[in-house]
C-alpha cells in the first residue's frame, strides 16, 4: 500500500475511536457521575482510565486472533472476506435487535473496567476495527510469501496492539473532553436533556465498514 492509503487507514482507526468516545453508550456519563458523587475531579479521571482499560481489552481481544490468522498468508483473501462478512452480519443483527444486552445491567457502575469491556464487546465495537486492521496488516504478494510470513507473527500482533491503543486513546480523549465539560460547566441536567442515541448509526457504520473492507479486496488485484 502507498503512504496515503496507510494514513487513511490510521485516520479511520482514530475516527472510529472519536465516534466511540462521543457515544454516551461507551461510558463517559458514568465518569461524570463518578466525579459528581465524590465531588472530586480525580474520580472522573480515574473512571475514564478504567473505561479505557476495558475498551482496550475488548479491542485487542478481537484483533489478536486475526493477527495470528494472518500468519496463514495463503488464506489472506479468504480471511479478509470472512471478516468483512462478519462485520456486516453484526451490523444487520444490531439493526434488527435494538434491545441492549441484559448482562450490561448486571454489572455495577463501580466495576467500570469490566463494564467498558462488556459494552464494547456487546456493541461489536472491536469488529469495526477488523477490516481497517486487515488493511493495515495485509500480506504481501504470494511470490514473496515466505519473506512476509517470517515477519507477520510479530508485525501484525504489534500492529494489533498499536491499532487498539490508538483507537482507545481517541475514544477516551473525545469522551473525556465531553465528560469534563459536563462535570465542570454543564452539570448532570445536560445529560438528561440532550441524551442522543447512536445505535442505528452504529449498526449502519458496521455494515458500511464491512462492505468497504470486502470492496477493497475486490479492487486490490
Amino acid at each position: 500500500m502507498n503512504e496515503w492509503t496507510t494514513a487513511g487507514l490510521w485516520l479511520a482507526v482514530i475516527a472510529s475511536g472519536i465516534y466511540h468516545g462521543v457515544n454516551p453508550g461507551m461510558g463517559w456519563p458514568l465518569a461524570v457521575s463518578a466525579g459528581l458523587l465524590d465531588r472530586r475531579a480525580g474520580e472522573l479521571f480515574r473512571a475514564l482510565g478504567l473505561l479505557a482499560i476495558g475498551h482496550f481489552v475488548a479491542m485487542i481481544g478481537i484483533l489478536l486472533p486475526f493477527g495470528a490468522m494472518l500468519t496463514l498468508i495463503f488464506w489472506e483473501r479468504q480471511i479478509r472476506i470472512t471478516a468483512g462478512l462478519i462485520v456486516i452480519a453484526a451490523g444487520i443483527y444490531l439493526l434488527i435487535n435494538r434491545r441492549h444486552p441484559r448482562i450490561l445491567a448486571r454489572i455495577p457502575p463501580a466495576q467500570l473496567a469490566l463494564w467498558s469491556f462488556a459494552a464494547a464487546t456487546a456493541h461489536g465495537a472491536g469488529l469495526m476495527l477488523v477490516p481497517i486492521y486487515l488493511g493495515l496488516c495485509q500480506a504481501g504478494e504470494l511470490d514473496v510469501g515466505h519473506q512476509a510470513a517470517a515477519t507477520l507473527m510479530t508485525g501484525n500482533l504489534i500492529t494489533a496492539n498499536a491499532v487498539s491503543a490508538v483507537h482507545t486513546a481517541a475514544m477516551i480523549v473525545s469522551g473525556g473532553v465531553i465528560a469534563i465539560v459536563v462535570y465542570r460547566w454543564l452539570g448532570p441536567k445536560f445529560i438528561s436533556q440532550s441524551w442522543f442515541n447512536l445505535d442505528i448509526v452504529w449498526a449502519v457504520s458496521l455494515i458500511l465498514v464491512g462492505a468497504i473492507g470486502i470492496a477493497s479486496i475486490a479492487f486490490a488485484r
